[in-house]
């Protein structure tokens, strides 16, 4: 996705102005973007990336600051910063040069064993929050809340809720929503990666290779990074990717209250515009409703009378 204005041609004024040791360096565009960034290819071994707007340019500093802390600490590659742009040539914000790492987005066609996958990236994730958190930036505005309380999005889920009336019944989607509220943490604060999604996952020869993007990274609660539960696994794949973390069933349940506030967001702007969206969304909140009523029944047959 191309951001308006983020091109090529002004990627190669900023390295030019700024490190003009890599002026002679091609630059490219990515073959699958994000949203908060636009992203380049510039040489062989380096990425560039422009915050796509001021809330997303707090990452930056996060980023240089954090980011090679914790690549020492991790099973698995995470982009490292090589520079630190400032803002010029007309771009109003700072902006980063880091090592390119090799690798395709996640998709299921290119991976070879998908419990595998659950299992290294539980793995990679378990290790993330054995990381000395002293210091880390807790979940704020900058970061969207990632690792805060699902408190702060309470009225927009339950808009949401309204507004999908029509294909949800609201009294299933509230409970699942309610049993997030109803499960606060109280865990000792972690890292956190703050969007895992099969876009910010690089696969190489069908396994987990890399693990990018962490402009929502934070310290806080971990529930934001189960949302691959359901909107990625299902069935084995899901369950051994639960194991693999070993979380309690509050920390679950938190998660899939981001899950849910987030799908049902997403749904509710895309079923006018991207039909395709829209019904892979569906499953995914179907995914999260069936967990929820399957956890609650398996949980009510542990009471006894």
């Amino acid at each position: 996705m191309r951001k308006s204005g983020l091109t090529s041609e002004l990627v190669c004024r900023l390295i030019a102005e700024q490190f003009p040791q890599w002026a002679h360096l091609p630059v490219r565009p990515v073959e699958l973007d994000g949203w908060d960034n636009a992203s380049f290819r510039l040489g062989d071994d380096m990425s560039v990336r422009l915050p796509s707007d001021e809330a997303y340019a707090a990452a930056v500093d996060k980023e240089h600051r954090w980011l090679p802390v914790l690549a020492d600490q991790l099973p698995l590659p995470i982009p490292r910063p090589l520079g630190k742009g400032r803002p010029g040539c007309g771009f109003p914000r700072s902006w980063s040069v880091y090592q390119w790492l090799p690798g395709q987005p996640a998709m299921f066609d290119r991976i070879d064993d998908l419990r595998q996958f659950a299992t290294d990236l539980a793995g990679f994730l378990r290790a993330l929050y054995r990381i000395d958190p002293a210091g880390g930036p807790p979940g704020g505005e900058h970061n969207f809340w990632r690792g805060g309380p699902l408190t702060v999005y309470d009225a927009a889920t339950r808009r949401s809720i309204e507004t999908l009336a029509d294909e949800f019944d609201p009294a299933r989607t509230s409970a699942v929503w309610e049993a997030a509220l109803a499960a606060p943490w109280n865990g000792r604060v972690v890292w956190v990666h703050g969007d895992v999604a099969p876009g910010n996952l690089l696969t190489e020869n069908g396994r987990l290779s890399a693990v990018i993007d962490f402009g929502t990274s934070a310290v806080g609660d971990p529930a934001c990074d189960t949302a691959m539960a359901w909107t990625f696994f299902a069935g084995d794949s899901q369950d051994t990717f639960k194991a693999g973390l070993g979380f309690d069933p509050g920390t679950f349940a938190r998660g899939r209250g981001w899950a849910l506030w987030k799908s049902m967001l997403v749904l509710a702007g895309a079923r006018e515009d991207d039909p395709e969206d829209a019904a892979y969304t569906r499953s995914v909140i179907q995914e999260i409703l069936a967990d929820h009523e399957r956890s609650s029944s398996a949980a009510n047959s542990t009471v006894g009378p």
